[in-house]
């Protein structure tokens, strides 16, 4: 059962009035006014979506505009959603720039969390320094984040670790896609270990079917293209490489983050409790009448509150800052 969130307004100021009329109890009320508060000063809703897109992002997709974004995210009781770029020639049939991303999420910023990004492959002057400087004019336009990183390029690629080095500086958690064309990797993920290793500062979040796919032990490299099915191998690397760097997240969006959780329920839902701390929700929209099969699966895995917290919205707003003003 899903616990109680305010869904409008008044109820919001309501409760708000209630707790500091309380205040007066002592210590422990106040700070849980104070907690409350803080809580009510974002949008309502039950989610956070750490994955959506605005565009067209696909030649066989309608474009989705921001008001339809808006709309379908007060339907579905999403209270903010990021909005990712696609800027490599792999990750869609059109560029979705990042000036575009920040343009058409501005008038929005309180509900629409908006990343950056920048093909490795991309031509600039002065190494590192030149490319944080490039990244720093994004976040002084209000990015919070960077990705969907999904360049056709090895996951530890050298031009690869100058991305993850400056979003390291820059305090910008990145969001990566990786499969059998993007970011490359092996089964085990070593690549990613990698690149883990050598950017402690970097806060990396999963997402896409080679990721999801390594939540089994004892895959092949074919796995890494597609959506495995069947019971959970023990021994996965996303639980191996989560235990062991403390700087690794997971987007559950997309038909490859269900997929990881429905094909194994008791070990999905086990999953979800063990790693309460480092998943996030997400759906991956990005176009009109999409299906959306996390809205579905959570409703029937009967995660407990305080983990449906976390995953839902609690970890997101924690990762990205998003208690903090926005440009």
């Amino acid at each position: 059962m899903s616990p109680p969130n305010p869904s409008t307004n008044a109820t919001v100021a309501s409760r708000r009035g209630f707790l500091c009329a309380g205040a007066g109890l002592g210590l422990a009320a106040m700070l849980a006014t104070e907690r409350f508060a803080a809580a009510a000063s974002f949008p309502a809703g039950h989610y956070v979506d750490v994955h959506t897109h605005l565009g067209q992002t696909w030649n066989t997709t309608e474009p989705l505009s921001a008001d339809a974004l808006l709309r379908w995210m007060d339907e579905n009781d999403i209270a903010q959603a990021v909005v990712l770029p696609l800027v490599s020639p792999e990750s869609s049939s059109y560029p979705l720039t990042t000036d575009f991303v920040l343009a058409e999420t501005r008038p929005h910023r309180d509900r629409l969390i908006p990343f950056c990004s920048v093909d490795p492959r991309t031509s600039y002057s002065g190494g590192l320094r030149g490319l944080v400087d490039m990244l720093k004019k994004y976040v002084d336009g209000g990015a919070k984040g960077f990705g969907e990183h999904k360049p056709g390029v090895n996951m530890n690629d050298p031009r690869n670790m100058t991305i993850y080095a400056a979003c390291g500086e820059l305090g910008l958690p990145l969001l990566f896609h990786l499969d059998a064309q993007r970011n490359l990797d092996a089964p085990g993920l070593p690549g990613l270990e990698n690149a883990l290793r050598q950017h402690p500062a970097t806060q990396f979040i999963g997402h896409g079917p080679g990721w999801w796919a390594s939540i089994s032990g004892n895959i092949t490299a074919a796995d890494l293209a597609r959506y495995p099915d069947g019971p959970v191998a023990p021994g996965g690397a996303i639980d191996t490489l989560m235990d062991k760097y403390s700087n690794l997240h997971g987007d559950l969006s997309a038909g490859s983050g269900a997929g990881a959780i429905e094909r194994d329920l008791d070990f999905g839902r086990a999953f979800l409790a063990r790693r309460a701390d480092r998943l996030m929700f997400g759906t991956d929209f990005l176009a009109p009448g999409q299906k959306v099969p996390q809205l579905t699966l959570f409703r029937q895995l009967q995660l407990t509150p305080d983990v449906q917290a976390k995953i839902f919205r609690d970890n997101a707003r924690k990762l990205l800052r998003l208690g903090e003003q926005t440009s």
